[in-house]
């Protein structure tokens, strides 16, 4: 095994002054500049290469990290034929001014830039596209989800070579389709592969945090299957006083089909495929999360409260068991409907049985659960015998394998509690995510040695997706220099 640097060669407090300095003069605005632009992910924007959004985000990026100089840092940005475009770079592996012997493998840095949409319910003051920085924290849509990655791993490597630090080759990988489920990205990965060289270790910059107190490793990150269920019993709507008990509701077998999938009185998804065994050391993980973020874990949310009869009633989650709440959003299979057509605005409401009424449905799946056979179990299961023959598809099916970290090394261990101890203060914390980001099943199947540092930004209440979405500054300069300490660790 390689020496690699002992920890006391980095002055951390040099190294976060100097990180914090670079997110204050620079970075914030940056990600200003990048929030102003809708570069909403194909998905959600399908004339993408028409409106430019994209392609523009990426040109600024990529204008950026050539600016900043950093010593032995090579740019492309790679465009294959009909796809979203993406970022690479490389840095040279660097012996340091000690000339210290450093690792032959690679660093993989990995973050995205493309955007989920709008969405309803913005402060009257926020707007996603209109960027505000308030109390340490950056609003707007894209953010801390992710926009912020290709900005901090620059940041982190510059820091390392502003210490005359020694660190292995670095390679990064920014896509422009992940909020559509990466889709494009395994073509690049194949393109790429032997410039990606043997790496071993993975930092992903796009999950989240347990708070903003510490250093958090993502220990799992749910799968997905989506796509939307559509129900059809009219050619055009009628009088529902002249239609209604003889023509069934669209909206009612809707219902009955979901009934197929879901328990609506718990939330439990019925199919047994669907669920996995927890592995051990995750329970033991998650006990020890629990223990520290307690009743925060569910009291981080926007609950919704009414006043009732004088005294505040406020909507209750659906366990307060800090271990279950844990395993719930991050473990189990969960079902939500993301969007609906067919349905008029209130004010718009008549009297009408409508012809159709489609939902798009959005089912977390565990880590462990294979996303390929699920989707078409779950295709199979809302569009087979279909009540009184309507017409029913399940379109648009998307899915993707979630993920379940390896092994923890020796060496990892002590490299994240050491620059976790050294830039928060406390020891590093494991949480798994609800989330789902597809690159991390692929970088394990095609690189199943490597360590994985996936971490973000996306602490409590940071709300991505949602309305008034923010990047909590303090925590990203930490996190920057957190990365760039551990980058210099791998041995």
């Amino acid at each position: 095994m390689n020496a690699r640097l002992p920890a006391s060669t980095l002055n951390a407090a040099q190294l976060l002054s100097e990180v914090s300095q670079a997110w204050d003069d620079d970075l914030v605005a940056q990600l200003s500049d990048y929030i102003a632009i809708p570069a909403k992910s194909p998905m959600f924007d399908p004339d993408w290469a028409q409106h430019g959004f994209i392609d523009t985000v990426v040109r600024n990026a990529a204008q950026w990290v050539e600016a900043q100089k950093v010593t032995g840092l090579s740019l492309e940005v790679i465009r294959l034929p009909g796809r979203t475009p993406v970022l690479f770079f490389e840095v040279a592996a660097c012996t340091g001014s000690a000339n210290q012997t450093v690792s032959s493998q690679t660093v993989l840095m990995y973050g995205h830039l493309d955007k989920q949409p709008e969405f309803t319910g913005w402060r009257s003051d926020l707007g996603p596209w209109t960027p505000k920085y308030e109390d340490g924290k950056l609003y707007g849509r894209g953010g801390a989800d992710d926009g912020y990655a290709i900005y901090a791993a620059i940041t982190a490597i510059q820091a390392l070579k502003s210490q005359g630090a020694a660190h292995p080759r670095i390679v990064g990988l920014v896509e422009t389709c992940e909020e559509s489920g990466s889709y494009d990205l395994l073509p690049y990965i194949d393109a790429l592969r032997e410039r990606l060289g043997d790496v071993a270790l993975v930092v992903c910059l796009d999950s989240g945090a347990g708070n903003y107190e510490q250093l958090w490793l993502t220990s799992s990150l749910r799968g997905m299957a989506s796509g939307t269920l559509k129900v059809e019993v009219l050619t055009e709507g009628v009088h529902s006083g002249d239609a209604s008990g003889l023509v069934p509701s669209s909206f009612r077998i809707l219902r009955h089909l979901l009934d197929r999938l879901e328990d609506s009185a718990t939330g439990r998804l019925l199919p047994a495929s669907f669920h996995c065994e927890v592995p051990a050391e995750r329970l033991r993980q998650a006990q020890a999360t629990a223990a520290i973020l307690g009743d925060e874990l569910y009291k981080r949310f926007p609950w919704a409260h009414a006043d009732c009869g004088g005294a505040s009633q406020t909507m209750l989650p659906t366990t307060t068991d800090p271990v279950q709440a844990l395993l719930s959003r991050t473990w189990a299979p969960t079902l939500s409907v993301t969007g609906a057509e067919g349905l008029p605005d209130l004010k718009n409401a008549g009297n009408v049985l409508r012809p159709f009424t489609a939902f798009k449905l959005s089912l977390r799946l565990p880590p462990l659960v294979d996303a390929g056979p699920a989707l078409q179990q779950l295709k199979a299961l809302l569009q087979d015998n279909a009540p009184y023959n309507a017409v029913v598809r399940f379109e648009g099916g998307a899915g993707a394998t979630g993920w379940n970290a390896p092994s923890t090394a020796p060496w990892f261990e002590q490299a994240l509690n050491a620059a976790s101890q050294d830039y928060f203060g406390a020891p590093c914390g494991y949480i798994g995510q609800g989330g789902t980001i597809p690159l991390m099943s692929m970088l394990s199947s095609g690189f199943p040695k490597a360590q994985m540092m996936v971490c973000g930004v996306l602490g409590p209440k940071s709300n991505a997706h949602g309305p008034n979405e923010f990047l909590h500054v303090p925590y990203a300069k930490k996190l920057t220099a957190a990365v760039a300490q551990v980058i210099a660790q791998v041995p």
